[in-house]
């Protein structure tokens, strides 16, 4: 197994951060990717001589302001393994030279996105553009350049496929913060139980989103909903979920299929900006469900309460229930209805 340690870092300037395009070497592992400047270290360097040393060769300034941000640690395929020191520099001096690894280029922070990066790297800059302390990041690939894993500070992250507007899957797997940000197209499962109740209609079962979830906090929601984490399908996640929210340990044959929903929306909570397209996979789950047994993740949810259909589509549209429903999903729920009538 080769352990190698190195230094990765993005000179900031007016809003840019300074990008390397790899193009020249041709078995180059960061071959045609945008990354920043740096390299490997050598005998008996400190990170910080390694930054100093490889951010002048391959630019010809030298730092004269910058700050160790984090530690990544990045394992590819089965032999692979490097400890990467991660810094930004908002001061260098010295005149620009060609680097012999790519093409440098002034990129605007907002634009750094969208170019051809590794998937890790998007989260340790969605870290670094949140102004998150020293962290320790762990990112785990294939040998097909997939991420497989990461963790921050220790603690797994989400990661989810990228699908197409079709809900198959891309090849492409991302992290839940980075596929927030810029609205990649994801899969979840929306399970609503449902009751029929003393006046010919339906009861629905609704939940409040804890005060601390990552988007519509305490609003109204659906009974059970979650996202389908990379590589999992449609009804297990469905059948996981319920278990976890509400502690109903359901059969798969038990959720009944009411269609797929396509919805999203942008927004801004806890000071983040906050971008969903999400691909669902709707449920119906009838079995007699008492409130009083339910034992509720209090870190998703923070109480349920059974709500009227009709009065629900009512207060949904009057704007007196804080919610984050889609109408047209009600709608999905009263065609199902209907047809089981």
């Amino acid at each position: 197994m080769a352990v190698r340690m190195s230094t990765l870092c993005y000179i900031e300037k007016d809003g840019k951060y300074l990008m390397l395009h790899r193009t020249v070497k041709k078995n180059d592992v960061n071959k045609d990717k945008w990354i920043g400047v740096g390299g490997h270290f050598e005998y008996q360097e400190s990170p910080e001589e390694c930054l100093l040393r490889e951010v002048w060769e391959e630019t010809g300034y030298h730092l004269t302001s910058y700050r160790y941000r984090g530690l990544v640690t990045f394992v590819y395929g089965q032999d692979v393994v490097e400890y990467m020191s991660l810094y930004t520099a908002d001061g260098f001096e010295g005149e620009p030279h060609e680097c012999d690894e790519g093409i440098l280029e002034w990129v605007d922070k907002k634009e750094v996105l969208h170019l051809n990066l590794w998937e890790g790297d998007k989260i340790f800059f969605r870290l670094l553009d949140e102004e998150e302390n020293f962290f320790s990041l762990k990112l785990v690939y294939n040998r097909e350049d997939v991420l497989s894993y990461a963790a921050l500070n220790g603690t797994p992250m989400e990661l989810f496929d990228v699908l197409n507007p079709d809900g198959s899957k891309t090849g492409i797997v991302r992290e839940r913060g980075v596929a927030h940000r810029d609205g990649s197209p994801h899969a979840t499962v929306h399970t609503w139980i449902v009751r029929e109740n003393t006046s010919g209609g339906v009861d629905l079962l609704l939940q409040k989103r804890s005060a601390e979830k990552d988007s519509n906090p305490g609003c109204y929601d659906i009974s059970s909903a979650g996202h389908v984490a990379a590589g999992d399908e449609y009804l297990p996640a469905a059948v996981r979920e319920l278990e976890e929210e509400l502690g109903i340990q359901a059969k798969p044959e038990q959720l009944h299929f009411a269609g797929y929903h396509q919805g999203g929306f942008q927004g801004n909570f806890h000071g983040k900006p906050f971008h969903d397209y999400e691909i669902s996979s709707v449920y119906i789950y009838q079995e007699p469900v008492q409130i009083e047994q339910l034992c509720l993740q209090k870190s998703e949810v923070e109480e349920v309460r059974w709500m009227d259909l009709q009065e629900c589509r009512k207060r949904i549209a009057d704007g007196s229930l804080p919610n984050c429903i889609y109408p047209d999903e009600l709608e999905l729920i009263e065609k199902f209805m209907d047809n089981c009538g």
